[in-house]
């Protein structure tokens, strides 16, 4: 078996995300070895994200996705993440209309408050402004629901806090 094979099959047999760094050790490469065979994978049709924590196939049912448009200030972050996964979503990323670069997306892949603590920290950490603050806090999130009332509470707990945008 080859090495790209190898690396699809740790990622998919693993039930959370899986880093450069762990694949690279388990395959007795380099991590830079193993970035650039995930792109050749990529190139090649596989859809394997990189999120924060490491790389995931994209195996979602792309029919329970819904985009929602929000604004909030950048103390209210954790608040609407946190609304939105306690209310059932999963955030899958942040979207941006940048007036220079078009737009700017962010994969998030937050299902959890562990993960939305995870997210938190590493904005902590490293000083990081958030997307939605290159817009005057107007974005964009991809979310995904089990169902269509899990995304029409999402809604409505969002509206309530005042982070809906509203046509």
């Amino acid at each position: 078996m080859d090495r790209k094979q190898k690396i699809i099959d740790e990622i998919k047999k693993s039930n959370k995300p899986i880093s450069a760094t762990k694949l690279a050790s388990l395959l007795g490469v380099s991590r830079q070895i193993i970035v650039g065979d995930v792109a050749l994978i990529r190139a090649s049709g596989t859809n394997i994200i990189a999120t924060p924590r490491g790389y995931v196939l994209d195996q979602q049912n792309h029919n329970d996705l819904y985009t929602i448009a929000v604004k909030h200030s950048q103390e209210e972050l954790a608040d609407e993440l946190y609304t939105i996964v306690d209310m059932g979503g999963s955030i899958i990323d942040v979207i941006v209309d940048h007036a220079i670069y078009g737009q700017l997306t962010g994969k998030l892949h937050i299902a959890s408050r562990y993960d939305v603590e995870q997210f938190l920290k590493r904005v902590n950490a490293y000083e990081a402004t958030p997307l939605s603050q290159l817009t005057d806090g107007i974005h964009l999130h991809t979310i995904q629901c089990q169902d269509q009332d899990i995304y029409h509470r999402i809604i409505q707990a969002l509206d309530e806090k005042g982070y809906l945008l509203k046509k």
